[in-house]
C-alpha cells in the first residue's frame, strides 16, 4: 500500500535519509525501530508530505504522494502524535471530533459528538468524560483520547508516533493492546515509529530498523530475534556494545 523508493532527505550538510527502501503491505502492521536522529521521524514525514525528499519515491496505491488532491490524500490518514497532541481549550468529544466537524467530512454538531463518544467507549472511555478538558485526565486517559481521534474518521492508513512515551509499563501494556485490535478491526494499514521493543513486539507483523539513513533490516517480527544482524541484535537487546555507536 505504502513503498519508499531510493528516499533521500538532507537538511543542509545532515543527510538524514541516504536511500530508503521500504513497503508496507496493504492492511499489515509496519513498526519502524532505531536509535535517536536515524530518520524515523523524518521518513514519516515525507509519506506524509510534511517533507519534501530530496529524491526518490514515495507512493501510496501506486499514486505519488506529492501529487493530487492533497485533501483527498490527508482524508485517508489517522495519525497518534507522540506527546498526544490534544487541544487544550477544547473538551474531550470536540478534540475526538475535530476533523469530522471540518473540510469534506464536515457533520452536523449532534452527529460528530455521537461519532466521538462511541470512538471514546472503543478505546475504553465512557461518556463522562466527553464533557472534560485534557487537563483533567491522567496521561494514560489523554492517551486513549488521542487514539479516538486518530480512528474517528474511520482511515485506512494509521500513523502512531511513540504511543507508549510517557507511560508507565502498564498503561503502554493497554495501549499497545488497544492499537493492536483497533488495527486488526478495522483493517487499516499501520505505520508505527518506536523505540520500545515491548510495543514492538505487540504491535507489528513487520519491522524495519533505520541506521545510517537506510534500512538496515527488514522481516516479519517473528524473525527478529533471529537476525544475525549485529546492528538489530544490538538495538534489541540494549547493548552498549556493538557497532551503533552510543555517546558516553
Amino acid at each position: 500500500m505504502i513503498e519508499l523508493r531510493g528516499v533521500t532527505k538532507s537538511f543542509g550538510t545532515n543527510h538524514v535519509l541516504r536511500g530508503v527502501d521500504l513497503v508496507i503491505p496493504r492492511g499489515s502492521s509496519m513498526v519502524i525501530i532505531g536509535g535517536s536522529g536515524t530518520g524515523k521521524s523524518v521518513t514519516l514525514k515525507c509519506v506524509l508530505g510534511l517533507v519534501r525528499p530530496d529524491s526518490g519515491t514515495i507512493t501510496l496505491n501506486g499514486q505519488d504522494v506529492t501529487k493530487g488532491d492533497r485533501d483527498a490524500f490527508l482524508a485517508q490518514f489517522g495519525m497518534l502524535f507522540q506527546g498526544g497532541a490534544l487541544f487544550d481549550s477544547m473538551r474531550v468529544w470536540e478534540n475526538v471530533a475535530f476533523r469530522l466537524q471540518r473540510g469534506a467530512l464536515k457533520k452536523p454538531k449532534a452527529e460528530a459528538r455521537e461519532i466521538a463518544i462511541e470512538k471514546l467507549r472503543r478505546v475504553g472511555l465512557g461518556p463522562q468524560v466527553a464533557d472534560l478538558f485534557p487537563a483533567e485526565l491522567s496521561g494514560g486517559m489523554q492517551k486513549r483520547v488521542s487514539l479516538a481521534r486518530a480512528i474517528a474518521a474511520d482511515p485506512q492508513i494509521i500513523f502512531f508516533d511513540e504511543p507508549t512515551t510517557g507511560l508507565d509499563p502498564i498503561m503502554s501494556g493497554v495501549i499497545n493492546d488497544l492499537i493492536r485490535e483497533i488495527v486488526t478491526e478495522m483493517g487499516a494499514t499501520a505505520m508505527t515509529i518506536t523505540h520500545d521493543m515491548s510495543s514492538v513486539r505487540a504491535i507489528a507483523d513487520n519491522v524495519a530498523m533505520l541506521h545510517g539513513g537506510k534500512v538496515r533490516w527488514t522481516g516479519p517480527v517473528g524473525d527478529m530475534d533471529a537476525t544475525t544482524d549485529p546492528y538489530v541484535q544490538q538495538f534489541i537487546h540494549g547493548r552498549a556494545e556493538g557497532p551503533i555507536e552510543s555517546l558516553r
